[in-house]
C-alpha cells in the first residue's frame, strides 16, 4: 500500500529528509569537484595514448572515490569528523583545520540546497516509489548545475543515462505516460538544436553547447513533452535577468558565455514540483 506523508509525525518526516539530502549533497560535493577533473585527465590519457606518448598512470587512477579526500590548498587529509555536512563548516569557521585556508562556500550551499529540494520532495510526493525517483532525478539535477557553473560543461555521463532512465521509469508512467515522455525526449533535443543552428547560421557562432540539447531531452523523457513550454519559458526567462544583472554589477562582457544548463535545471525541477499547477493557472488565466 502507498505509504503518504501523512502516516508519520511532520517533523520526524522533514528531520530524516533533511538529513538525507544533507549527506547525499556532501556525496555530491565530491561528484561535482572530480567528475570534471576525472573526465580531463581520461582525456588526456586518450590524447597521449593516440600521439603514442606515455600516458600518466597516477591520473588515469583518479576517480569518485580515490584518492581520498584532500584539502586543496595544503593536501592534509580531511578527517572524518571535518566533513559532517553544514555543521564541520561551522565549527570550523569556513576554514581549513591545518593551513586556515578558506573553504568554498559551495561545499555548505550545495549540502543545505541538496537537503531543502530534498524535503520539498518528499513533502510534495510523500513516501512513494516516485518521491526516490523524484528524489534521484534532484540530486543529479543539482550535480550538473554544479559541474556546469564551474566548467560550463554538461557531461555526457550524466545526460544521457539520465534521459534513458526518464524512459525506462516512465514505462509505468511513474511521471508521464511513455508516449508523452518519447515525444519529450525528441522534442526537447531538436528544440534547442533547430535554435542552436539558427543561430550559428545567422551569426557564425555557437550560441550554446551540446550538452544543453541532452538536458533538455532528459526533462522532457522524465516529465513528457508537455511541460517543455514551462521549462523553455522559466529557464529562457531566469537566464536573461541573471546574465543582465551580472552584467551589470560585474561588468562581465556581452559575449562572454554563460552556462545555460543550470537555468534549465532550475527550470525542469520547477517543473516536476509544480508543472501541472503552473500550466492550469496559465489555462485559467486565459
Amino acid at each position: 500500500m502507498t505509504e503518504t506523508i501523512s502516516t508519520y509525525p511532520i517533523e520526524l518526516t522533514f528531520i530524516l529528509s533533511l538529513v538525507l539530502g544533507l549527506v547525499v549533497g556532501s556525496f555530491l560535493n565530491v561528484v561535482i569537484y572530480r567528475l570534471p577533473l576525472q573526465l580531463q585527465n581520461s582525456w588526456r590519457h586518450d590524447a597521449m595514448d593516440f600521439l603514442g606518448q606515455k600516458p600518466d598512470i597516477e591520473n588515469k587512477k583518479f576517480s569518485l572515490i580515490f584518492p581520498p579526500s584532500r584539502c586543496t590548498s595544503c593536501e592534509v587529509l580531511i578527517k572524518p569528523w571535518h566533513n559532517i555536512p553544514i555543521i564541520s563548516y561551522l565549527l570550523l569557521k569556513g576554514r581549513c583545520k591545518h593551513c586556515s585556508e578558506p573553504i568554498s562556500l559551495q561545499y555548505p550551499a550545495v549540502e543545505l540546497i541538496c537537503g531543502l529540494l530534498t524535503v520539498a520532495v518528499v513533502y510534495h510526493f510523500g513516501f512513494t516509489l516516485q518521491a526516490a525517483w523524484a528524489m534521484f532525478f534532484t540530486w543529479i539535477l543539482v550535480v550538473l548545475t554544479g559541474i556546469d557553473v564551474n566548467h560550463q560543461l554538461l557531461p555526457d555521463s550524466l545526460t544521457l543515462p539520465l534521459l534513458w532512465l526518464g524512459l525506462l521509469i516512465n514505462i509505468s508512467s511513474t511521471f508521464t505516460p511513455l508516449v508523452d515522455a518519447v515525444v519529450g525526449a525528441a522534442a526537447g533535443y531538436l528544440v534547442l538544436w533547430s535554435v542552436y543552428w539558427v543561430f550559428k547560421l545567422i551569426t557564425g557562432k555557437e550560441g550554446m553547447g551540446h550538452g544543453d540539447f541532452k538536458l533538455l531531452a532528459a526533462l522532457g523523457a522524465w516529465l513528457g513533452w508537455q511541460q517543455l513550454p514551462i521549462i523553455i519559458l522559466v529557464s529562457s526567462v531566469v537566464g536573461a535577468l541573471i546574465g543582465t544583472v551580472s552584467i551589470l554589477l560585474k561588468g562581465r562582457e556581452k559575449q562572454a558565455q554563460i552556462a545555460f544548463g543550470p537555468y534549465l535545471a532550475v527550470a525542469g525541477w520547477i517543473a516536476l514540483i509544480a508543472g501541472e499547477r503552473i500550466t492550469q493557472g496559465y489555462l485559467r488565466l486565459f
